[in-house]
């Protein structure tokens, strides 16, 4: 039995993947998580797109990429991408998004930035007005390990939004936090629904031994979402 919500990520990436990936392309950032393994199976599905370079946003991507047997490269080699597709944790109707749930925001934020077009890909459960409505489980905000409890407290205190909740992320198979692509931890924090993300981000940033955080805002030029009745909507700014 087909399961709804994976045939409304796969419809979502093939129509991306159509609609933002062409032949006279030559560079392709690929984001990270479960919908961004539809976007690479169109891809491998359409020969023309064969001879493009491919960044990946993390380690699975990366293996996306290879296991494809398409052309790996890097942010260091390409600096300028023509389209990024990634998938998103949450997307407000403003089009500003959390993502980390996986912990790789610091490489996605890079290659999105580096990218003209900035695309999201994602299923009907991803959509809200405000971010911190429907994804609770908080603001992923990388940090420098040394500085942890420190960043913790400036959450706490520093910040104009107080939060609700902030935890270190922990490992799920191992003892011990989880360590980032980049040897680095996570925070996730949780802040109830927030009016106004960009001002959010820049005051964490700020914040003394933190190295990214999960809020792209004002970046994602269009968003499409998978919905249970095998339709897909989507979102423009």
């Amino acid at each position: 039995m087909s399961n709804p919500i994976e045939e409304g990520k796969k419809l979502a990436a093939y129509r991306a993947v159509d609609e933002y990936i062409t032949a006279d392309h030559k560079v392709i950032g690929i984001g990270s998580g479960s919908t961004v393994v539809y976007v690479v199976e169109r891809i491998l599905q359409r020969p023309e797109l064969k001879h493009i370079v491919y960044i990946p946003t993390s380690f699975q991507s990366k293996l996306l990429i290879i296991d494809g047997g398409l052309t790996l490269g890097s942010i260091e080699q390409y600096p300028e991408i023509d389209v990024t597709i990634d998938g998103a944790d949450e997307v407000d109707s403003d089009l500003n998004v959390i993502k980390g749930g996986g912990a790789c925001q610091f490489q996605e934020k890079v290659v999105a930035e580096a990218a003209k077009k900035f695309v999201i890909v994602a299923d009907f459960r991803k959509k809200s007005k405000l971010l911190g409505t429907e994804w609770t489980k908080g603001v992923p905000i990388e940090v420098v390990p040394m500085t942890y409890q420190s960043v913790m407290k400036s959450i706490d205190t520093k910040l104009s939004l107080k939060p609700l909740s902030s935890k270190l992320r922990m490992a799920v198979n191992k003892a011990g936090p989880v360590v980032t692509d980049n040897g680095n931890f996570v925070i996730d924090t949780h802040f109830g629904p927030i009016q106004n993300p960009l001002a959010l981000l820049r005051e964490i940033k700020l914040l003394t031994g933190v190295y990214e955080v999960g809020l792209f805002c004002q970046m994602v030029e269009k968003a499409y979402f998978g919905e249970e009745n095998g339709t897909v909507d989507i979102w423009t700014k």
